[in-house]
């Protein structure tokens, strides 16, 4: 189970792992907190746009179900408002009603039922952080977070099924400074232009702390996939863009993972891990 906070994030955060795990025959189901009804056009190339977040939420429903159909994953929607992105000094509030405005409890109430319903052996999500300071990002990890601990204690959410307690819990770490910059090298140590390069030699990247990686899962065979979900999400990605900027054939070669962390395991495994249910395998 992948639990992300709107529709496009399952695309670019882990989603080789999804795709390869779903053609080997495992079950996987990707978990939106939001609709993404606040999101602003992000694809330069897409035609302009002066709908509701309400029509918005609906161009962006298609888009999900035509990223998950790429991927080959069952996906299920929480049904909360998207927050938006906040931008201002000082910062506006929040907008009333909005997931990252939740009381913790109803918010995670709906993960918690849909972990019991589901039963996965591992869970996928963001850091505390939430990868980067969006509230439904932050708030998507704590309700995720809190969902593996409190689905399988009978007395925590009554009403929403019979307690079910995942195995293992692993953060994304989709656009790690290691991977930037080792492709960024090596893009330059070819001749090709990096998208990165502002980016890896800024102050603020060298400076950045990182967090740890304990697990890297090889999923080369499945860029194609990952690069389909993302030109789904026609209103955000841009078909030209960074996410497109890697020549494929250099990203096999010189990073063909994906990255995560463990953030907790129930059964004994040995780090660093390149598979997510390294633990896991041969057990009912």
């Amino acid at each position: 189970m992948a639990v992300h906070a709107h529709p496009d994030d399952e695309s670019s955060k882990g989603a080789a792992t999804t795709a390869r795990y779903a053609a080997e025959g495992v079950d996987v189901l990707i978990v939106t907190c939001t609709g993404g009804e606040r999101g602003d056009i992000l694809n330069p190339h897409y035609p302009a746009f002066s709908g509701t977040p309400e029509e918005m939420g609906e161009i962006r429903r298609a888009e999900m179900a035509a990223a998950a159909a790429a991927l080959g994953v069952r996906q299920q929607w929480l049904g909360f408002v998207d927050s938006g992105l906040p931008e201002g000094d000082p910062l506006p509030p929040l907008p009333e009603g909005c997931f990252g405005l939740l009381p913790l409890e109803e918010a995670s109430a709906p993960l918690v039922q849909v972990v019991r319903e589901f039963r996965p052996q591992v869970m996928t999500t963001y850091d505390p952080t939430g990868g980067y300071p969006h509230p439904d990002h932050v708030m998507t990890h704590r309700v995720a977070f809190e969902a593996f601990h409190a689905a399988g204690d009978p007395e925590r959410y009554r009403g929403t099924g019979e307690p079910w307690t995942p195995s293992k819990l692993y953060y994304n770490h989709g656009f790690s400074m290691k991977r930037l910059r080792t492709v960024h090298e090596a893009m330059i140590a070819r001749g090709i232009e990096s998208p990165f390069g502002e980016w890896v030699e800024s102050r603020a990247a060298k400076e950045m702390p990182e967090r740890e990686v304990t697990t890297l899962v090889p999923v080369a065979d499945y860029f194609e996939q990952r690069d389909a979900a993302l030109r789904a999400h026609a209103t955000q990605i841009d078909p030209e863009g960074f996410f497109f900027g890697i020549p494929r054939d250099l990203e096999r070669e010189v990073w063909p993972w994906d990255e995560y962390e463990l953030a907790e395991s129930r059964v004994p495994t040995t780090l660093p891990e390149d598979d997510l249910f390294a633990g896991l395998r041969g057990r009912a």
